[in-house]
């Protein structure tokens, strides 16, 4: 039971309180950039959370079994880098070739995930909060849906800011910007919640 519970609070406080667009402010660009329609917002939180999950199973036993046994653990970042962006690639050309329809609607997502700092900051945060397999993946599952959350939110505040008459010194970016400061700001009301879950 209590390896539930420490799984249950991992998972809330990766979606909730350390999210990391919101709280750990990575993956900002897509963030900013893929928000602003509904469908992008959902194709690139899906995309997000299973690269997380999949890199995270290939480079926690990477860095235990390889990195640290023969003394590299001070390749960590490059070697990770190297590994988000090959299982990028390969993803893609599994669904270009066998489910092409998936492919063409992620369009130019997968690509972009390559780049985005926060699949990187997620299996690396993990090997350094000392998680075990198991919590890692559960950790990467809550990062994953934790991004997905502030893509949504965002996509959604962002149509109702276009639909809105906006003075001419805010519009465009300054506005998008003072819209994510207080998105960011209502999720750090929620850094009691976790720790008072199970009390």
């Amino acid at each position: 039971m209590d390896t539930f519970k420490s799984l249950v609070v991992i998972l809330m406080s990766s979606v909730l309180i350390n999210n990391y667009v919101l709280s750990r402010f990575l993956g900002i660009c897509p963030f900013l950039g893929v928000s602003k329609k509904l469908n992008q917002a959902v194709g690139m939180g899906i995309s997000v959370i299973f690269v997380m999950l999949v890199a995270t199973a290939v480079t926690w036993p990477i860095q235990y079994y390889v990195l640290d046994k023969n003394g590299l653990g001070y390749m960590q970042t490059i070697v990770f880098i190297l590994v988000i962006a090959t299982l990028v690639q390969f993803i893609e050309i599994f669904l270009k070739k066998n489910i092409p329809s998936l492919h063409k609607s992620l369009g130019v997502y997968l690509p972009l995930i390559t780049t985005n700092c926060a699949v990187l900051g997620v299996t690396i945060n993990n090997i350094t909060d000392g998680y075990t397999f198991l919590e890692s993946m559960v950790s990467s599952l809550g990062c994953g849906l934790g991004f997905l959350l502030a893509m949504l939110l965002f996509s959604g505040l962002r149509s109702k800011i276009d639909e809105s008459n906006i003075p001419e010194a805010f519009r465009g970016l300054p506005v998008t910007l003072i819209a994510a400061s207080f998105i960011s700001l209502a999720f750090f009301g929620f850094a009691g919640i976790v720790d008072n879950l199970f009390a």
